[in-house]
């Protein structure tokens, strides 16, 4: 079943129920027809998060009134809490993405009001509990202009410590993917997958045995409901032995 997020003047309350995590409730003052608004949450399985206290939210709708299909409201985010970033399934990363990166560099600006501790997460329907999961994407560092990208300063960033095993995903807005590894920065393997395989755990055994810098790369038309279940099945697969590179390319 097709889960919603509801929305009356883009007011929805976060209430607590459980330690399971929250529930979204609408907002009982409806303001007129007009303002009314749905919005699609991904759906996801297995999220290691099911519960963020002290929150604000943000909301990316889809909206084809627009000139590029987003609605974007933010009045109701306060700097030192959470925030709780709703983005709407069928948009795209290109559509997205450049709404997610104005809300992080809204996060690094410096006030007086400032929480060190606070952090950013999207907001999903785990259908594994039936309640809401949330993937924190706080530290991600999106680059979508790859042209006038700085690759010394990432390797320099990104020292290859893991075994010097280096390996490069880049997922496609079709049903593949391609696996690029690097072996003290010699090419070692360049294969392309269906997608099915991405999420079958015998295939991604290797990265929870050896060492490796895992960097992942994204088609900018990919929708959102497809990334962030590639993310969250990602997460999954891996353990302390190898790393995600917070650098995320969309290209």
């Amino acid at each position: 079943m097709k889960k919603t997020l509801e929305l009356t003047n883009f007011r929805v309350l976060y209430h607590p129920i459980s330690t399971l995590g929250f529930i979204l409730v609408l907002n009982i003052l409806v303001l007129g027809c007009n303002n009314e608004r749905v919005l699609e949450l991904p759906e996801i399985e297995n999220t290691d998060i099911t519960e963020v206290l002290d929150v604000s939210p943000a909301y990316i709708f889809y909206d084809e009134t627009q000139p590029d299909s987003t609605l974007f409201n933010r009045k109701n985010l306060i700097g030192t809490t959470n925030w709780l970033v709703n983005v709407d399934k069928r948009l795209t990363l290109r559509q997205a993405i450049p709404h997610i990166q104005y809300l992080q560099e809204k996060r690094k600006k410096k006030s007086m009001h400032e929480n060190e501790d606070a952090k950013n997460y999207f907001t999903c329907n785990d259908k594994s509990i039936k309640n809401l999961g949330f993937v924190e994407f706080t530290k991600v560092n999106y680059i979508t202009d790859i042209d006038s990208y700085d690759i010394d300063s990432y390797k320099n960033n990104n020292p290859v410590d893991h075994d010097k095993r280096t390996v490069y995903i880049h997922f496609f807005d079709s049903d593949v993917f391609i696996v690029d590894e690097y072996f003290e920065n010699k090419p070692v393997k360049n294969v392309g997958y269906e997608m099915e395989q991405y999420f079958n755990f015998d295939y991604f055994s290797s990265y929870r045995n050896q060492k490796s810098m895992i960097n992942l790369s994204f088609d900018k038309r990919m929708s959102f409901q497809k990334y962030l279940k590639i993310k969250v099945g990602l997460l999954n697969f891996i353990n302390g032995k190898s790393a995600i590179s917070d650098e995320e390319f969309i290209y």
